[in-house]
């Protein structure tokens, strides 16, 4: 470094030094020979020069240095990126992940504004913006927006109507399948000691149907083998002698057997008794049943059964114990996804 290198001179000198060379090129003195006289580099001259030009004398004097307190988004950029981080997904806006975590907030960050920000930095503007880390819902990339907004907008509300005309009773329904290898809950053990649950090595599992209302009514029938429209239709048929005093309208996903020639066929005969109507494509989340066959996996699942015949013995009688509670079956249609489903 020379000896008058001007970057040795205080943030004051510095700004003077600016000052003078500009007023000497302005007043005819080349860039060449203001750069020996005032000890700078030429290409600063023309920075300086430029500046001048496009912000005016102010664009000469030094900014603060140092990172500025607080971070350095402007209260509209934050606004900007709390927006994206709400409303959308990474994916959605060509980012190379799925979750919004802090670098790739960061990244999002450098990318509209050409700021670059610590991980840290990040974390605190999350914060500041109301936002915690939470385990996020699963939905299906296939699911139509549109059309659940149809469901929840008109096509329900329309279901309850005719419901209250034809004096039908509105029943959700959904199968579901447990296996002897699912786990679940947590147990207590020595700190950085992994616990072990001893269990059978052997595989089995059974399946269940089973359909609920938002009065508290609840009907299900626990089966083996594969789901089939034979097996739907038997469950079909006991839901209709069971409520023979009034019609059954069952809502239920697009699975293929719900919606199967024979299925159709014999509901085209029974329509005086029973209808089915389809959720949108993809939205188990709009399925009140669903909270159901959650709240079963995780209680049968911690029974410890060894054989196939204790786990549909444990299943039946925990689903016959809930049968017998309508206010906890009332509860499956508290959910945010599904409160919806308490008109009727």
């Amino acid at each position: 470094m020379r000896d008058d290198d001007t970057r040795k001179e205080s943030q004051k000198g510095q700004d003077s030094i600016r000052h003078k060379v500009v007023r000497a090129v302005l007043g005819g003195m080349g860039k060449v020979e203001a750069a020996k006289v005032f000890g700078v580099s030429r290409s600063s001259i023309w920075t300086w020069m430029k500046k001048y030009h496009d912000e005016g004398k102010a664009a000469l004097v030094s900014q603060k240095r140092g990172r500025k307190k607080g971070g350095n988004l402007t209260a509209k950029q934050e606004a900007s990126i709390r927006r994206s981080v709400l409303g959308k997904n990474p994916g959605q806006l060509q980012l190379p992940c799925f979750l919004w975590t802090r670098d790739t907030v960061a990244l999002l960050i450098f990318r509209r504004f050409g700021k670059q920000l610590s991980r840290w930095t990040v974390g605190r503007y999350l914060k500041a913006w109301g936002l915690t880390v939470q385990k996020p819902a699963k939905r299906a990339m296939e699911q139509n927006p549109a059309q659940v907004r149809y469901w929840l907008q008109t096509k329900y509300p329309n279901i309850v109507q005719q419901a209250k005309q034809e004096k039908a009773e509105i029943f959700w329904g959904d199968e579901m399948g447990l296996r002897s290898e699912h786990q679940t809950g947590t147990t207590w053990a020595a700190k950085g000691q992994t616990p072990v649950v001893k269990r059978s090595g052997s595989r089995f599992g059974c399946n269940m149907l089973s359909a609920i209302t938002n009065r508290g009514s609840m009907a299900f029938m626990v089966f083996s083998g594969k789901f089939t429209w034979k097996v739907f239709l038997v469950f079909l048929a006991r839901l209709i002698r069971q409520h023979a005093e009034r019609k059954v309208f069952l809502i239920v996903d697009r699975h293929p057997v719900h919606q199967s020639r024979k299925v159709t066929e014999w509901l085209e005969k029974h329509h005086k008794n029973l209808s089915v109507f389809f959720l949108p494509a993809y939205s188990p989340e709009l399925n009140p049943d669903e909270l159901l066959n959650n709240a079963t996996k995780n209680n049968v699942s911690r029974s410890g059964v060894q054989n196939k015949e204790e786990l549909q013995s444990v299943l039946r009688s925990y689903l016959r114990s809930t049968q017998r509670r309508p206010e906890r079956v009332k509860n499956f249609f508290k959910g945010k996804h599904v409160a919806y489903a308490q008109a009727a």
